[in-house]
């Protein structure tokens, strides 16, 4: 029997990235999926699933938008009886523009898919389950660019950091409820965001050097990612609440350093 078996999953950002890998491991693991994204890409993964023989909708919608997120938690309600589990997943980077040349509207956007769409899904994911008085697991994506600086543009950054304390304080205000509330924070991954840092070097011919910063010295995959939402989504992680897991390769653990051997 699936970690999952029985439980219905709703996974925001799923058309792509690690919220297709997510999305694809989840139903694996017995859950019903409802895959959302802004892209229609997200309709093959959940007929991909489908043809596999699992439990999946896809819906195309907004997570910034209110009435899309309210529609995604009913729509698991309505088709599979239920919601137990949401990945709050979506998110934009906003690309690397400097601080001086950022406008509030460069704010605003990124926020409101990486932040404001975050508490969107946590919040009425959250209300779903209390209404009906079951416990489930709330996962948001962070990243390592909401611990400190160098890891993506400012607005992002922030953002990032915004989901952080979101999950610490939704665990805390849904005390006693039984519902966990985690985040995980993603290092260098390849992933439809990411991709055009990893075009341009393979453009360059530099590759190899992508992840050299962390111990491990390569970039991550989704699935890497996916496995760690699939651990905080089931009883594997009962006692894991209000966290933020960092999976890096290693790169925030320490400060910048020169390695020994690595000076001439």
């Amino acid at each position: 029997m699936g970690r999952l078996q029985g439980r219905t999953a709703l996974i925001t950002g799923a058309g792509s990235g690690i919220g297709k890998a997510s999305a694809e491991l989840f139903a694996a693991e017995g859950a019903s999926v409802v895959a959302f994204d802004q892209s229609e890409a997200v309709l093959a993964v959940a007929e991909g699933i489908a043809s596999r023989g699992g439990k999946a909708v896809g819906l195309v919608a907004d997570a910034g938008s209110e009435s899309d997120v309210t529609h995604a938690v009913a729509t698991a309600a309505d088709r599979f009886g239920g919601l137990d589990i949401c990945f709050a997943n979506a998110g934009v980077s906003g690309g690397l523009t400097g601080l001086l040349d950022l406008t509030a509207e460069d704010w605003e956007r990124i926020l409101r898919v990486n932040l404001i769409g975050a508490f969107l899904a946590v919040k009425h994911s959250a209300q779903w389950m209390i209404d009906h008085k079951r416990g489930g697991a709330i996962i948001c994506t962070a990243s390592v660019a909401g611990l400190r600086s160098g890891a993506g543009g400012t607005p992002y950054s922030a953002s990032k950091a915004g989901v952080i304390s979101l999950v610490q304080t939704s665990a805390q205000q849904l005390a006693g409820t039984g519902i966990r509330v985690n985040a995980i924070c993603p290092g260098l991954i390849e992933t439809g965001m990411t991709k055009p840092i990893f075009e341009r070097a393979r453009d360059r011919g530099t590759e190899a050097k992508l992840g050299q910063l962390n111990p491990l010295k390569r970039a991550g995959v989704p699935d890497e990612i996916a496995h760690t939402a699939l651990f905080l989504a089931s009883d594997d992680a009962s006692y894991v609440n209000g966290q933020a897991i960092v999976v890096d390769g290693g790169l925030s653990s320490s400060h910048p350093v020169a390695r020994p051997g690595s000076l001439s």
